[in-house]
């Protein structure tokens, strides 16, 4: 099996594993005041800590939750509950996530003036324009790191520092899924007052997340019920989660820099190659090497994927959330409409080599020379 669908989701890493086996034989409620309580309690004050090591954060600002669509829900009906009384506009782009784009949608609906900024055909949305799309009207601005199905990289950090500094009170909400323990950054380099998190993105289980809060930011807890983490998230915790998702950040500590250079020389690899075919072309938009938008000409994407999962190689159409609609996405980074229904997403692993990438492309090479073309 060749798997290179890994924005959707990632094989759990063995610590993974070992740490989600670990927190189910300490099964006690973290709630509990006896010892099995109390030693569930203590795993998960260890992972917190993992995790904001990793972002340079404080353990008191992360907050784990199911899952950065929890996440990023909480950060932007929060942000709305907090100070959508007094203001209502909100700031984000034309290609975020399902999970940030449908909160702010719905705030639409109730009202709030929403300013949706788009990629230049350079991929890049310039941190000028951000900060002159806020006024004093703005409670929030929510723009993604990295995309998710170009891999294009958003200059946050400078949009997000411009922005405090004319208009301090405004909160700021960066979708980190899937630039966490990929692309170095902390906290303070960023600039956000709220980070979504994802656990099966970087080898840990599905059905975990983190939400980081700036110390300082107060947001109404968006579920109610026993009062578990200090009040923002009510819920008995996912003890092994949790677990799990602390040792695969853990096993990832210390080789963001290595594994980074190790995917861009994958990536530079599947470039080459990929030119060394007429019919297939890289929309190499740029930012994260772990994300590639490639398009074969003449070939419905839908009816390759299908052809390359027969092979045992597995990709992507575009984002895992669409499930298959055409998506609106890959307009908005200008690929021309006659590619727009032949596009693959490529999205690598520390796992991914170039023998991968050589199978993938004669792969490839077969379905040109067999599939049906799409009628021009």
């Amino acid at each position: 099996m060749i798997y290179l669908d890994n924005a959707a989701t990632t094989k759990p890493c063995e610590d993974a594993c070992r740490a989600v086996m670990r927190g189910m034989e300490l099964f006690g409620n973290p709630s509990s005041l006896h010892s099995l309580g109390l030693e569930a309690e203590m795993l998960i004050s260890e992972q917190r800590e993992i995790v904001a090591d990793a972002l340079g954060a404080l353990p008191k600002e992360i907050i784990f939750t199911s899952g950065a669509t929890e996440s990023s829900n909480t950060a932007i009906f929060g942000a709305y509950a907090a100070h959508g009384k007094r203001k209502k506009r909100i700031v984000t782009t034309t290609v975020e996530h399902p999970s940030v784009a449908n909160p702010i949608a719905k705030l639409e609906q109730l009202g709030c003036e929403v300013i949706k900024l788009s990629p230049d055909e350079n991929g890049e949305i310039p941190p000028q324009q951000v900060l002159a799309a806020v006024n004093d009207d703005t409670f929030l601005v929510s723009i993604m790191l990295v995309n998710n199905e170009t891999g294009a990289l958003f200059n946050v950090g400078s949009a997000f520092a411009m922005i405090k500094k004319r208009y301090p009170q405004v909160l700021l909400h960066c979708d980190c899924v899937q630039g966490f323990m990929k692309l170095p950054f902390t906290v303070k380099k960023l600039g956000a007052d709220l980070i979504s998190l994802s656990g099966h993105k970087i080898y840990a289980p599905k059905g975990v997340g983190a939400l980081y809060v700036k110390n300082g930011v107060h947001l109404p807890p968006f579920m109610l019920g026993g009062g578990q983490e200090n009040g923002a998230r009510s819920g008995t915790e996912s003890v092994p989660l949790i677990c799990g998702f602390g040792a695969a950040v853990k096993a990832l500590s210390g080789k963001v820099e290595s594994s980074l250079e190790a995917a861009r020389e994958v990536q530079k690899h599947l470039v080459q190659k990929c030119g060394e075919n007429e019919g297939v072309s890289v929309n190499l938009i740029g930012g994260s090497p772990y994300i590639t938008s490639i398009a074969v000409q003449g070939l419905k994407s839908e009816v390759l994927l299908h052809f390359l999962e027969k092979k045992g190689i597995f990709v992507s159409s575009g984002s895992a959330c669409s499930k298959g609609k055409k998506s609106s996405v890959i307009k908005e980074f200008h690929v021309p409409e006659k590619l727009s229904d032949s596009v693959l997403r490529i999205s690598i692993s520390t796992q991914t080599t170039k023998q991968d990438i050589d199978t993938l492309l004669e792969a490839i090479a077969e379905a040109q020379g067999s599939l049906a073309r799409i009628k021009q």
